[in-house]
């Protein structure tokens, strides 16, 4: 006789209905597994993507996905005097929030060294990478555009040239990616009344200097549109990604830029580490810990189902032990009822899961790895939900079955 049989014959809706809590609770469980493997992708995708050796930052910054960093564009022209340098490019990063086509519109801007970087890398699922220095912008899926859409961002419009999948942040946003120009465009945009606003302010601080008393020219340009002015720094970049080249001693480079006292060198692995640690750590440990949650409430449920099913069949062990059975027959009948009901719940998971999770705003990977650690969680569940009820089935009597 099987008790996991004879429970199923008996008591099939129970059964299925416990089977179904379970699989939803493991497939929460999976879920949690997932999300944070969807985070880490997602902070690390960009990085991963862009293939530069070296991420070249503002002095004491942690580079452009964690904090402000702001660097002289013409920095990488020093960049590519250092031996072992194949390329430099600029990188902008920021995220705006506007509104476009009547809806709320928030996207992870990055800005492209036009026309060394004109987003070749990138995994375009449609269109084509930028072919122009502005008014041309990549856009994610997550985001909404189509090709060809015309986005008005500040005071000019951009057209959807190529589409992404799956290229977001680490906080969820679709990333768009703009020539560098366009995206500090976008970035520093102000109305035409606070132009006019600054232009005045710029006349009257003129005004009261010495120069603007002597040369009364210089009024005129102040109060003029802000291109008019003669440039006094360069355009303030994101950070500058550095390439060696091939067989280049990268610990040598590495040592000659870190030397800089302007700067803060990160290599490729560094970054990735500096991103998992500083925007996926918080997340990571607060997913775990619902995890562990959730596996202590799968054991403790399906401990208390066991153990209400053995309690069930308390005449039908009294039976097997006045027929002569052995405690360790009883007791692995009662463990293949667990991992009967293990098995059938890991099953509504996987399958449930796979129907679920793609629905998810957020991304959820689930890997061979999770499902493999999600079976294993599984197992040890069965086994130790099933010493509730085994320890029940070897206190019963044989005398039990005259009662």
């Amino acid at each position: 006789m099987n008790l996991a049989a004879q429970d199923i014959r008996r008591n099939l809706g129970r059964f299925v209905l416990t089977a179904l809590g379970i699989g939803l609770l493991l497939m929460l469980v999976l879920g949690m597994g997932g999300i944070y493997q969807g985070l880490s992708f997602e902070a690390t995708q960009l990085v991963d993507q862009v293939g530069a050796d070296f991420w070249v930052v503002q002095k004491d910054t942690r580079g452009p996905f964690a904090e402000i960093s702001r660097l002289p564009a013409n920095l990488k022209f020093r960049l590519l005097a250092v031996p072992g340098v194949q390329s430099a490019r600029s990188f902008v990063s920021h995220t705006v929030q506007r509104e476009a086509q009547g809806r709320p519109l928030r996207m992870f801007v990055q800005g492209l060294d036009w026309p060394d970087d004109r987003g070749e890398w990138l995994r375009l699922i449609a269109g084509r990478p930028l072919a122009q220095g502005h008014y041309e912008m990549i856009a994610d899926k997550i985001i909404g555009f189509d090709l060809g859409d015309k986005i008005p961002l500040g005071k000019d419009v951009y057209t959807v040239v190529g589409l992404t999948q799956g290229m977001a942040s680490s906080s969820g946003d679709g990333m768009a990616f703009f020539t560098s120009r366009d995206a500090m465009a976008v970035q520093f945009d102000v109305s035409g009344e606070a132009a006019r606003l600054e232009r005045a302010a710029r006349r009257a601080r003129t005004a009261r200097q010495d120069v603007g008393r002597l040369q009364p020219e210089f009024l005129e340009r102040a109060g003029g549109p802000s291109s008019a002015l003669p440039a006094l720094a360069t355009p303030l970049v994101s950070a500058i990604l550095v390439n060696l080249a091939p067989g280049a001693d990268s610990n040598a480079v590495l040592a000659t830029i870190s030397a800089w006292p302007d700067v803060t060198v990160h290599t490729h692995e560094g970054q990735r580490q500096l991103l998992l640690r500083g925007n996926v750590d918080r997340a990571r440990r607060q997913l775990g810990l619902f995890r562990v949650i959730l596996v202590a409430v799968s054991t403790i449920i399906m401990a208390l189902i066991i153990y209400t099913l053995t309690l069930d069949k308390t005449h039908d062990i009294a039976m097997l032990k006045l027929m002569g059975a052995r405690h360790r027959v009883i007791a692995g009948l009662i463990l293949q009822q667990a991992l009967l009901l293990g098995a059938l719940g890991y099953g509504i998971a996987y399958y449930i899961g796979q129907w679920l999770f793609p629905l998810f705003p957020r991304r959820v990977m689930i890997t061979t790895t999770d499902l493999w650690i999600l079976a294993g969680i599984v197992l040890a569940i069965s086994v130790l939900a099933s010493l509730l009820g085994i320890a029940k089935a070897m206190r019963v009597e044989p005398n039990k079955v005259l009662s």
